[in-house]
């Protein structure tokens, strides 16, 4: 089965439905929710995949069953404040069990979408792609807890409590996870 968002449907159409109507309308077995949801969020955890290190076709399979799952455990959503948090808890659990079954697989590196393009040197710019290269390659060598800790945050841009919550830790663990993965980090790239 596959997923399709409906591309030509603009985003701001969604804007008037708040995300405690749109939990709501999921938990109620409304298919237009469920529409919605995946036009909401379907970038984003495809981005969160990508940047876990999944190469461009598992991203999508990846993300197509992040959607399945969380339709099929609707009932585990509390509110529609946890939305997003309940869903990249679910796209991170698929994640996370996709490199189980693939541990001796070599990994793709992170996609790397938010490189700014400007009009510097071409010996800046050739600078800068090598330090992102081996930016890339130490985050993709980090324990699982430490990736997904720097792509929640750093990557998919969510505040130390919409990780946490996503991740299931207290925010206190959420960032020593991020802390020893940034120490970690700048060990590895000196």
């Amino acid at each position: 089965m596959r997923i399709h968002r409906n591309n030509s449907q603009d985003q701001t159409e969604y804007s008037n439905r708040t995300t405690q109507s749109l939990a709501a309308g999921l938990k109620s077995g409304d298919c237009a929710a469920a529409t919605e949801l995946v036009d909401r969020y379907y970038r984003q955890i495809f981005l969160f995949m990508r940047r876990l290190g999944h190469d461009y076709q598992a991203s999508e399979d990846l993300t197509q069953e992040t959607f399945l799952r969380a339709w099929s455990h609707l009932g585990q959503l509390r509110d529609g404040k946890a939305l997003e948090g309940w869903l990249y808890r679910i796209a991170g659990n698929v994640a996370r069990l996709h490199w189980r079954k693939r541990k001796d697989k070599p990994t793709s590196s992170i996609e790397r979408i938010n490189t700014p393009h400007n009009d510097k040197a071409a010996s800046d710019k050739a600078g800068e792609n090598e330090q992102l290269s081996r930016l890339d390659e130490a985050v993709g060598k980090l324990p699982w807890k430490f990736r997904q800790a720097i792509v929640l945050h750093y990557m998919q841009h969510l505040t130390i409590s919409e990780a946490a919550e996503a991740v299931g830790v207290r925010e206190g663990t959420f960032k020593s996870r991020l802390n020893r993965a940034l120490n970690t980090l700048r060990k590895r790239i000196r």
